[in-house]
């Protein structure tokens, strides 16, 4: 008889290594295209909260260590792991939105461009990531950087509840009342947490009357005077102004072009003429460097965010990603990693540095942001046969700005590295108590923690 039994009330599909549609199943289990060499020995793909428990109770039965995926980026494939069992909840979609009380009950597989329009028809939105194909359950449970930040925080500090499966196969409610210790860590544990999530309770608040966008692009050569004028500037604009630079090439999606710096600032208000008067500050630029395009208060939506971020981001590609969170100005860590970028093998490549992209947030949640600084490097390219050099560029990238880095951010660091990646995503502290949480509530280890070499046991 086969070690892997039939899993009895799954309503999903279930398929075993070496059985016809693997591979189909196991590749698609990871958006990146750069499917990592590894392989669970079984793959269930849950249609409900119910099937979750049947397939952990499953697991349990035959010893196997469960990975989880909701749906999203996941740079490293994270969810992809050897041997066991991957739980693939990206099924779980449905939204239940109530305007009377502003809330919304939401499933994992729920992405941020289906929740952001299903919102939309109550007058009501919610912090979604800045990609629209993310889903939500990852997400979240990393913390969640997304749209407005800078007003709402992070996405997790307005989950109000979760619903979850345990490493003992129960179902669970968690909230701050309620099985107290694994709401904590569900709000920023990431990829190590230590339990399915099938449904989170969001608060969500009015949608923005207005969206607006400033942009100013330079030639990368100017990147130290650009991101000087930027940061000042940046200092006093509205929190409801989200700020950020880039550092790559201008319109890499359609030919090589010129390497450039991009100041863009997008600000969400309740109605046009409050949206210009929060961007007013990047009206006039200073310098005496000409810019080479920009573009002043330009209406804008939701949705055409989304498409701007799949046109850097988009699908069937190959990516590598890392992230630093320092104590040191962005006109350093940029001007650092501006060489790099003009040294790109992929003109798809990219660094990305929000300005204070989640503030400080509230100490009742695993996430915390580990410094006033925040850039995250992106390769980005289509060829198999340029993988090392396009790794080697983001590993290059890294080095050059790591030793001034105080931390990671989960959601997208590079967790093959072989370094401290997990461990210093989070505070000492906050590290402490997740390792004391998984030993009290996931003592076996049925679930996978971080996929870091040295901290795959947390």
């Amino acid at each position: 008889m086969s070690r892997y039994a039939q899993i009895r009330g799954l309503g999903g599909l279930s398929v075993r290594r070496n059985e016809a549609g693997y591979e189909d199943i196991r590749r698609a289990a990871v958006w990146n295209t750069l499917t990592p060499a590894r392989f669970p020995d079984v793959i269930v793909r849950a249609e409900s909260a119910g099937d979750v428990v049947h397939a952990v109770r499953q697991a349990l039965s035959q010893r196997l260590q469960v990975a989880i995926r909701s749906g999203g980026h996941s740079w490293c494939g994270s969810p992809l792991r050897d041997g066991g069992m991957l739980i693939d909840l990206s099924g779980l979609r449905g939204c239940a939105v109530d305007p009377d009380s502003a809330t919304a009950t939401v499933q994992p597989g729920v992405t941020g461009g289906q929740l952001t329009s299903e919102l939309g028809r109550h007058g009501l939105a919610f912090p979604t990531g800045h990609c629209g194909s993310v889903t939500v359950g990852g997400y979240l449970l990393s913390g969640g950087l997304g749209w407005n930040s800078g007003v709402r925080g992070p996405a997790c500090a307005s989950v109000e509840q979760i619903e979850a499966v345990t490493a003992d196969g129960e179902p669970v409610t968690c909230s701050q009342n309620e099985n107290g210790d694994l709401f904590w860590a569900a709000r920023g544990a990431g990829p190590g947490f230590f339990a399915a999530v099938t449904a989170f309770r969001l608060r969500l608040y009015p949608h923005p009357g207005a969206i607006a966008s400033t942009r100013w692009t330079f030639p990368l050569a100017n990147v130290t005077e650009v991101t000087h004028w930027g940061t000042e500037l940046a200092a006093g604009l509205a929190p409801n102004v989200e700020f950020s630079f880039s550092l790559g090439t201008a319109d890499p999606g359609t030919q090589p072009g010129p390497k450039v710096v991009t100041v863009t600032g997008t600000a969400f208000a309740a109605s046009r003429q409050e949206a210009s008067g929060f961007l007013r500050p990047l009206r006039h630029c200073p310098l005496r460097q000409s810019p080479l395009s920009r573009q002043l208060d330009e209406p804008t939506t939701f949705e055409a965010l989304y498409d701007s971020c799949a046109a850097v981001w988009p699908p069937r590609l190959r990516y590598a990603a890392d992230t630093l969170w320092s104590d040191t100005g962005v006109p350093t860590l940029l001007s650092e990693l501006a060489e790099v970028v003009d040294s790109a093998p992929s003109n798809r490549s990219l660094v990305l540095a929000p300005f204070s992209p989640a503030g400080r947030p509230p100490p009742d949640m695993a996430f915390s942001a580990l410094g006033e600084s925040y850039v995250a490097p992106y390769a980005v390219w289509d060829d198999p046969r340029q993988d090392a050099a396009n790794i080697g560029w983001l590993r290059e990238a890294m080095h050059r700005v790591e030793p001034l880095g105080t931390g990671h951010y989960i959601a997208e660091a590079d967790l093959t590295a072989a370094s401290s990646r997990a461990r210093r995503s989070f505070t000492a502290d906050d590290w402490q108590r997740l390792r004391s949480l998984r030993t009290r509530h996931d003592p076996d280890g049925v679930f996978c923690s971080y996929l870091s070499p040295d901290e795959a046991a947390l």
